[in-house]
């Protein structure tokens, strides 16, 4: 097996990008949303929660909530997965603590929930893209869908924010926070969706290697994407070949090209613009179309 590693300059860049991420990321927490009680989902919005309850700083409960999320996510993945989300678990965290220090930009609870949840989307997008995670309810998601691979993604996701936003309503005491969450929950959707796929929202991806047994097994666990497998034949020297088909969101098109490189340099692969996909994780053939 044959490692391609990134260049060192490419690795800075990647941390570049991910620190100036987690800063805004902890702007729109401490500046935005917890001043506001604005909990929107996920580990930041809980840590807000139990914030109000124990006094533990937001950034110090963000670290502390992911600790066993990341070990586990560690046990599931692998140390390699994990170094950047730790890196940017860290970093968000401690940022957050310190912005916290400063007076909130706005009390006003409708300017905190659009620009606090645009901010947290545009950051988290940013840091998915460099290959990194901020911990929290995308590994829970990622290794429930191991066990659990018929439930649905973007449907687990969903259920872990609302649980947060209806709890903030009970600890927070305040429907009006509890709505602007909500509000924010459905704003973090859209702009993460815009930063990550813009208008082209997916890549069909075929690959023909012989070493398409470890890529799969790799695309399968790390990045859980659903493959087909086709059936080839080399018109020239007519041997049977196994062709990777798979359709993914923008932003993993990258990470597949990574492991394939890792696996095999030599690998043919083609990367195409999929303007509409239809099925599970993507539009509904009978609903989309009007």
């Amino acid at each position: 097996m044959i490692y391609e590693k990134k260049s060192f300059k490419t690795h800075c860049k990647d941390y570049l990008i991910i620190t100036i991420a987690c800063f805004f990321y902890a702007l729109a927490i401490s500046q935005f949303l917890d001043p506001n009680d604005i909990a929107p989902g996920g580990v930041s919005g809980l840590s807000m929660v139990i914030n109000r309850i124990s006094g533990i700083e937001t950034g110090t409960l963000i670290m502390l909530i992911n600790l066993p999320i990341l070990g586990l996510g560690l046990y599931k993945f692998g140390f390699r997965f994990l170094v950047s989300t730790i890196y940017a678990t860290v970093v968000s965290s401690l940022m957050t603590n310190f912005l916290a220090r400063y007076a909130p930009v706005t009390k006003d609870p409708l300017l905190a929930c659009l620009i606090g949840s645009a901010l947290v989307s545009m950051a988290l997008g940013f840091i998915f893209k460099c290959g990194a995670t901020t911990g929290g309810t995308d590994i829970i998601v990622k290794v429930l869908r191991l066990s659990f691979p018929h439930l649905k993604t973007g449907r687990l996701f969903m259920i872990c924010d609302m649980a947060v936003v209806i709890l903030s309503a009970f600890v927070f005491e305040n429907t009006d926070s509890a709505l602007y969450a909500a509000i924010g929950v459905v704003v973090m959707g859209v702009v993460f969706d815009i930063v990550l796929y813009g208008a082209d929202g997916a890549k069909l991806i075929y690959i023909i290697s012989e070493d398409w047994k470890s890529i799969s097994t790799r695309i399968l666990i790390e990045l859980d994407v659903g493959l087909t497998f086709l059936e080839g034949e080399g018109a020239y020297s007519n041997a049977k070949k196994r062709v990777i088909m798979c359709v993914v969101r923008k932003q993993i098109s990258p990470q597949i090209e990574e492991i394939v490189r890792e696996e095999d340099p030599a690998a043919f692969m083609i990367i195409s613009s999929a303007a509409e996909i239809y099925g599970e994780g993507y539009k509904n053939i009978f609903s989309e179309k009007i």
